[in-house]
């Protein structure tokens, strides 16, 4: 009905202002547009058609012509301001390119750029990587006499940064009569987006002034360098610092929990968030259903899932991919048919936690339906990562030739990951024939990849081939490699204890050995007998079973139970797949001494308790 649209009634200078802040379409602002002109109304109104149209280009192209149009009825200090919300709008949205044919429009229009203008036309060169325009629009900075303004210069920093030149982002920051906070700030984050922490730390250590942008790179930069205990370290400095984390700062921090395991900080910092009243948005939420799903409390995750008002993809994504990893496969896919429901357009990412959740639950036939769905349905490209959980699928399954054949019809390179998914498949299922073949590719493909080594060594061993393994051990030997340490962590009271398989150093060693020869004894008197057949074959068989009492996981575990009390859950990391027989041991010791007992290995979770696994056996 006609006079159901908004512009059918009267236009009003009142309504006028109602009318933009409620567009929601260019077609609808044009309308507006036209009703002002023809209207005759207040020249004040003008003025504000840029701002739904600079919020239009965040999320779609801007229509230039259209914006210029908008110019004409304005003297130059209105035309300088609505080029820079254009420009500035154009620099945060998809695409940032539009920047610059902005910024020359404004120029021939002769419109002086001014220091509103630079840092969001050289935030675009950065966005683009594009150095010889930044390099010219350097130039320009110097003509318009800009060069000392702190967040232009910031802005130059971080721009020829991103584009691959921190020599020059230095060399501007050293030039600098009186580097300040921000640009400061800027030269740490160069260092940080190209992984030069120990440079960015000293220029941390040198600055006279720190603010909470100067902290939170820090931090940031401790976590994109794995250093997730130093993360929590910078944390509790800034703390005392005086300062109070932000949604970005927590985001980081939540993400060093989910890499160490360490829920109890993680729940902290949950609780940090509503103490300080520290808005709840999609992404700081999105980190909280990460950081619990990798914690093992996949619970409170889906339940906090739930709470998110307006989930983003990100969001789904780790949703599905934390029940997937945690063992509920059917749960995960549920949930992204939710998704579906929910119209929400899965990517490439959501589909490696679907395939992933087919691949740890077994689910054949829905892997195979969502690997073609993927591109039949939503013309996604399939990556190295969705082959590989399809191998990883049919090699668990023991379906080997398929996997085989999966390989030879990939349209890409494989990947050594996609042949030691196979390998994996073989050594499960002891196929030696197979994986003899595979093996030898591996080794061909990473000759210096001691994992590699070891797994065609155990196919060896466990079909009694003792003199081929001895071999492939041999070449490890003499190409100076080893079998990578077996590191478990594990959080007791707010700080992370890690051990190594063997581990003789830490404080209470006595303790642990104590309670690990008890629960050796309690084992055996339960029936309880060492799989002691992967295990380094030169060995003494004593010394065999005593290697396997002292893996990494059993100490952090024997830890926990000195140190915490009965009825907490034991939640343990560990950075290699968990063995055969720390899986079998780790089954009777839930039920034995009554203890629930989480492990996240380097692929997914075990939930023990009363003596059974959340996976099944099938991992």
């Amino acid at each position: 009905m006609v006079g159901s649209h908004p512009l059918s009634k009267k236009l009003t200078t009142i309504n006028t202002f109602s009318l933009l802040k409620s567009c929601t379409t260019i077609k609808h602002l044009k309308q507006i547009h036209a009703q002002i002109l023809t209207a005759g109304l207040s020249p004040d109104t003008l003025p504000l058609l840029p701002t739904p149209l600079a919020s239009f280009s965040l999320s779609n192209p801007l229509d230039i012509d259209y914006a210029l149009s908008l110019l004409h009825p304005f003297g130059p200090t209105q035309k300088q301001f609505i080029y820079n919300t254009l420009i500035r709008a154009s620099s945060k949205g998809p695409f940032p390119q539009q920047a610059f044919s902005l910024y020359t429009h404004m120029l021939k229009a002769g419109v002086s750029p001014d220091h509103l203008t630079f840092p969001f036309v050289v935030k675009s060169c950065g966005r683009i990587c594009s150095l010889k325009t930044g390099e010219a629009i350097h130039g320009s900075v110097v003509k318009f006499g800009l060069e000392i303004d702190s967040f232009i210069t910031s802005s130059m920093i971080t721009m020829y940064a991103n584009c691959g030149s921190l020599d020059r982002a230095r060399k501007f920051f050293d030039e600098m009569l009186k580097p300040n906070l921000v640009s400061s700030n800027a030269i740490m984050a160069a260092y940080v987006k190209s992984g030069e922490l120990a440079k960015a730390r000293r220029v941390f250590d040198e600055m006279h002034e720190r603010d909470l942008v100067s902290w939170g790179t820090l931090i940031s930069g401790h976590v994109h360098c794995g250093e997730s205990k130093e993360a929590l370290e910078a944390f509790r400095a800034m703390r005392d610092d005086g300062f109070r984390a932000d949604e970005v700062t927590l985001a980081s921090l939540l993400s060093s929990c989910s890499e160490l395991g360490a829920l109890a900080q993680g729940k902290q910092f949950h609780a940090y968030v509503y103490k300080h009243h520290i808005h709840l948005d999609t992404i700081l939420g999105t980190s909280l259903v990460d950081m619990y799903s990798k914690c093992g409390g996949v619970e409170i995750a889906f339940r906090l899932f739930c709470t998110i008002p307006s989930k983003d993809t990100l969001a789904w994504n780790a949703m599905i991919m934390g029940l997937a990893v945690n063992g509920h496969g059917e749960t995960s896919i549920g949930v992204f048919l939710e998704m579906e429901r929910e119209r929400k357009r899965p990517d490439e990412v959501t589909f490696v936690g679907v395939l992933c959740a087919c691949s740890h639950a077994g689910l054949l036939d829905e892997g195979f339906k969502q690997f073609d769905r993927m591109s039949s349905v939503y013309s996604i490209k399939r990556g190295v990562e969705h082959y590989g959980c399809m191998v990883d699928l049919l090699g668990r399954a023991g379906r080997l030739k398929e996997a085989y054949k999966l390989i030879e019809s990939m349209p890409i390179e494989p990947t050594p990951a996609i042949w030691g998914a196979l390998l994996n498949g073989c050594c499960i299922h002891g196929n030696l024939e197979l994986g003899e073949q595979v093996g030898k590719t591996l080794i061909k493909l990473e000759p210096h990849h001691s994992g590699r080594y070891v797994l065609l060594s155990n196919i060896y061993a466990n079909a009694n081939q003792w003199d081929d393994a001895k071999r492939v051990r041999e070449m490890m030997r003499e190409k100076g490699l080893q079998k990578a340490p077996g590191c478990s962590v594990i959080e007791v009271k707010g700080h992370v204890h890690a051990f190594v398989t063997g581990e003789k150093e830490h404080p209470q060693m006595r303790q642990i050995h104590a309670i690990l020869e008890e629960v050796g004894k309690r084992l055996a008197l339960a029936g309880y007998a060492p799989d002691a057949s992967r295990v380094l074959f030169d060995l003494e068989e004593e010394e065999r079973e005593n290697s396997l009492l002292y893996h990494s996981e059993k100490l952090a575990m024997a830890f926990g139970m000195i140190s915490l009390e009965p009825g907490v859950p034991i939640r343990v990391v560990k950075n290699l797949r968990v063995c055969g027989d720390c899986h079998s041991a780790t089954k009777m010791m839930s039920k034995l001494f009554g203890r629930k007992i989480i492990v996240r290995d380097r692929s997914r979770f075990h939930h023990f308790e009363d003596g059974s696994c959340s996976c099944k056996d099938y991992w």
